[in-house]
């Protein structure tokens, strides 16, 4: 291989050295350029990586220099994670971005039942129930402890609405609350690309239990 390379990374055009490329010698990048050449090549003979191409800039950035990027940060972490290189990624895993989400929220969502299902749930319902509609609502149970769990069932049974209806959250043993928990349903709805609110649910007059204390309604705007 010539010691200078063109690079067509998803479009994007790139010119480096060979040997930053092969910086970090265990890299799925540098595996990449050593020996025979595994990748393809466009019309023009640059090779070609299949990955996105703008922030490929930051990969580079950090092999010619060790400069650690300062936007971005959550997608040049994927890439990172990519092209395999260590060192770039520890010290990504150490920006607040990055250490807040595995670290933090994560190892809590982890301690909450079924959390990735149901939110696939919630979107099934709440497209199911949008035809002909600019609104449709998903009714939400978020419970804390075995005890609050009880009292929701009970409290459930209680309401007027169709009970398959409703995505049961919790519970969890861990230190964030139940609006914690609200708000990283909401910011992984919106993740996906719906426009979501939610509020506390109140249900009819003569209710045992707050009902406010365990449901809430979560609004998907369409339109």
């Amino acid at each position: 291989l010539s010691p200078i390379v063109e690079l067509n990374v998803g479009g994007e055009m790139y010119t480096t050295t060979l040997s930053t490329l092969k910086k970090h010698p265990g890299s799925k990048l540098a595996e990449m350029f050593t020996g025979q050449p595994k990748l393809r090549t466009d019309s023009e003979g640059r090779f070609f990586i299949d990955r996105p191409g703008t922030y490929f800039k930051y990969i580079l950035e950090y092999l010619r220099s060790n400069q650690m990027p300062t936007q971005c940060i959550q997608d040049v972490y994927k890439e990172a994670l990519f092209y395999n290189i260590e060192p770039l990624i520890k010290q990504l895993e150490d920006s607040p971005q990055i250490f807040g989400e595995l670290v933090a929220r994560k190892q809590f969502l982890a301690h909450v039942p079924s959390y990735s299902e149901n939110i696939e749930l919630m979107i099934r319902i709440a497209r199911a129930e949008a035809v002909a509609s600019r609104r449709s609502s998903v009714i939400v149970c978020v419970v804390r402890t075995e005890e609050d769990a009880a009292k929701c069932q009970d409290a459930l049974n209680s309401l007027d609405m169709d009970k398959k209806s409703v995505v049961k959250f919790g519970p969890w043993k861990a230190a964030p609350s139940i609006f914690d928990l609200l708000d990283c349903i909401q910011m992984d709805v919106e993740a996906k690309g719906y426009k979501i609110s939610f509020q506390p649910h109140a249900a009819e007059k003569g209710f045992r239990f707050k009902s406010h204390d365990y449901f809430y309604k979560f609004l998907f705007t369409w339109w």
